[in-house]
């Protein structure tokens, strides 16, 4: 039997409706395979704010730190935008990414069969999709010194920084060429070598990187070819790795191959063991409340936090077959409905995942 600890931090909009679907499902699956998983909520984002006065309260952090995995569900909202930068919901997602070292964000792209019809691309181009973006998490622009904004001869002006070290990019494109290993062994790294120095550090790193990985073929390409790749031969892909912004970018890009950003899960991983799994989706302040939300990304991160966090890949299987198989039976949420008629709330979505575990 595996006993785990996990941080529940629900955030803003929509977050607690699915991080409540995903706990469900795991539930379920510690009851079916003997597992024992407890849970313990904190603050972060929006709901920090209001409740504690801060993005990512102190006890927040303490609780993670200690846990054995982190299940997160979305920050931000209209609410808190006229905030300044540091104190603003998002800052809490950055702080705690930072805190517990998660530099290696895994975002899989995979079509589901029974719903390439809500593709915007044609059938023949995402039918065979089956990708992982390997975003570095804890560098570049979002994170780099200094940033501020100041008055230069009269006129406001706004500074943010680019920095990467030779070992933040070495460890994650190791993780890309390990991950690549897995699958079908290609590996494309985007940046931009022709215009940046940070990506031409990072070009030259990933080729030393290489050397040690002669099974895996390696391309290099620029970020603004591989945005119009995503869209003209997205079933290329295997592996993608690249920097934090780009990584954002692009992931969200890919996203609408499979129809919906409601479909992605993601985990962000480090060097302590803590990873932090969330939906790629936002926080669709729009329709919180209202049992609209689509669950599946959420309930799909949960799988990754049985497959990465805990090494429990058989029980990590059964989520995926049982998202599969209610797709495949026709349920669908607003967001992936072709029409109006068959639609199922967040609640109803979540019980047929949970009977398709049986």
């Amino acid at each position: 039997m595996t006993q785990k600890t996990i941080t529940v931090l629900p955030g803003d909009g929509i977050g607690p409706e699915v991080t409540t679907a995903a706990i469900e499902v795991l539930e379920r699956i510690a009851q079916k395979f003997h597992h024992k998983f407890s849970f313990q909520e904190g603050y972060i984002g929006g709901s920090a704010i209001d409740a504690k006065g801060e993005p990512l309260p102190e006890e927040t952090k303490e609780m993670s730190a200690k846990s054995d995995g982190i299940l997160l569900g979305a920050v931000g909202g209209p609410d808190w935008d006229h905030l300044p930068g540091a104190k603003r919901p998002e800052k809490g997602l950055l702080e705690i990414r930072k805190s517990l070292d998660l530099y290696a964000n895994l975002r899989p792209v995979k079509a589901y069969s029974s719903l390439v019809g809500a593709s915007p691309l044609k059938r023949e181009k995402v039918e065979e999709v089956d990708f992982l973006i390997v975003r570095e998490l804890t560098g570049g622009l979002y994170f780099g010194e200094p940033r501020k904004r100041e008055e230069v001869n009269g006129e406001e002006q706004a500074v943010d920084t680019l920095v990467y070290k030779k070992s933040e990019i070495r460890r994650i494109v190791k993780r890309a060429f390990e991950a690549a290993q897995l699958r079908k062994g290609k590996v494309v790294s985007v940046d931009k070598a022709n215009v940046l120095e940070s990506s031409r550090l990072w070009r030259e790193t990933v080729d030393e990187c290489k050397t040690d990985y002669s099974n895996v073929e390696l391309d290099h390409m620029l970020v603004d070819n591989a945005a119009m790749q995503l869209i003209s031969q997205p079933d290329a892909f295997d592996v993608i790795v690249t920097e934090n912004m780009f990584g954002d970018i692009l992931s969200d890009e890919a996203s609408m191959l499979t129809g919906s950003l409601g479909l992605l899960p993601s985990a962000s991983l480090g060097a302590t063991g803590v990873g932090l799994y969330e939906p790629v989706h936002g926080s669709a302040p729009d329709i919180a409340g209202k049992n609209l939300a689509n669950p599946l990304a959420a309930i799909a991160s949960s799988a990754m936090m049985l497959k990465y966090g805990f090494q429990l890949e058989k029980e990590a299987a059964r989520v995926e077959e049982a998202i599969e198989k209610v797709l495949g039976d026709g349920y669908r949420t607003a967001d992936i409905a072709q029409d109006s008629t068959g639609v199922v709330t967040t609640t109803e979505m979540t019980e047929a995942v949970i009977k398709a575990l049986e």
